[in-house]
């Protein structure tokens, strides 16, 4: 483990995914814990008769869910809270972004083709 637990740490040198969007499912998790899979079952927050139980300190306290059959989420903080205080670990968490894909690469020419049209409709106000 990383000895500061500092701030999320991306290695692709893309712009930072702040830790109030980051939310890691429990493959994520055992990963960054470097812990088994049944490890991080054990540790979550989770109660066979209650769908979202209340929140409990000693434990990775899952995301709210609105269906048994949702998968669990951990926020960041959460995960990253749960290691220091519960664990004693102080690990920087990082977030690989996926490769791009071409339904991203179309999201961002769309975008930036709006982007044009605003811009192009702003200065014909300014005009006027």
């Amino acid at each position: 483990m990383a000895e500061d637990f500092g701030p999320l740490q991306q290695t692709d040198g893309a712009a930072p995914t702040f830790p109030q969007d980051t939310y890691l499912s429990v493959e994520d998790v055992q990963r960054q814990l470097r812990r088994s899979r049944a490890s991080v079952y054990r540790y979550a927050n989770t109660d066979p008769d209650l769908l979202n139980p209340p929140f409990n300190p000693s434990k990775l306290n899952p995301e709210v869910r609105s269906d048994r059959d949702a998968p669990l989420t951990f926020h960041l903080r959460e995960v990253r809270r749960f290691a220091q205080d519960v664990l004693g670990l102080a690990p920087t968490l990082e977030v690989h972004l996926a490769a791009e894909t071409a339904t991203n690469s179309l999201l961002r020419e769309i975008l930036a083709e709006l982007q044009q049209i605003r811009h192009h409709l702003q200065k014909d106000d300014e005009g006027q």
